[in-house]
């Protein structure tokens, strides 16, 4: 089992799962693999399964090596490929964005990227309470990723995210996508999470991903 790093979301990786998941977000759980393919399941804290995860996508691409590779996840592939600076570069595929609701008092939009989130414009210092008001609320039968972001400008977003089963993380891949999505309509989108920044660029309904992995 190796510990890998994806900006502070750290994802414990194995082609056999043991119960614990000891200091990570989650365990990355490799069913089937070639040299630069492969098939996961990603598993929280709480014993939950995620049907997508952006930074644990990456993390398996860093973790095979090669420079192109096709992760398979739930009813998606993300195809990965290294570029310059060590960075990955992922094809994460179709965005769902829905008119803003109001839930709880508060103005959300959500996004689906493969799994479902819950964006709020506003102080991300406030996520401590919003995060899990909203995760559990009965508006999200499934539960749902949360995010508080303030735009900052063109192109630029800072944000905190409470995960799904797992609580608030340092950073997440598709979060980072749900709120450049959420904020803006296409282009490059730089989002600063407390553990770095992520870049997403959006074209025609769709999103790239761009970001680091490191074993730790």
């Amino acid at each position: 089992m190796e510990r890998w790093d994806a900006h502070g979301n750290v994802y414990l990786v194995a082609e056999r799962v043991r119960s614990e998941v000891g200091d990570a977000d989650g365990i990355v759980q490799v069913t089937e693999r070639g040299d630069d393919w492969a098939d996961v399941v990603i598993w929280n804290p709480d014993g939950s399964t995620a049907e997508m995860s952006g930074n644990a996508t990456r993390i398996v691409a860093a973790w095979l090596g090669a420079e192109t590779t096709r992760v398979r996840i739930g009813g998606r592939e993300v195809v990965a490929r290294r570029i310059p600076g060590g960075q990955i570069e992922q094809d994460i595929g179709h965005v769902g964005v829905s008119e803003r609701e109001r839930i709880a008092g508060l103005d959300v939009i959500r996004v689906d990227v493969g799994n479902p989130h819950a964006v709020v414009i506003g102080d991300p210092d406030d996520l401590p309470q919003i995060g899990p008001l909203l995760e559990t609320h009965a508006s999200f039968p499934q539960r749902t990723n949360v995010q508080v972001a303030r735009i900052d400008g063109p192109g630029r977003v800072t944000a905190r995210v409470w995960e799904r089963g797992v609580g608030e993380t340092r950073a997440s891949g598709t979060s980072a996508v749900a709120v450049a999505a959420a904020t803006h309509g296409e282009g490059n989108v730089v989002v600063s999470f407390p553990g770095g920044d992520l870049t997403v660029r959006l074209e025609d309904g769709s999103a790239v991903l761009i970001g680091p992995a490191v074993r730790v």
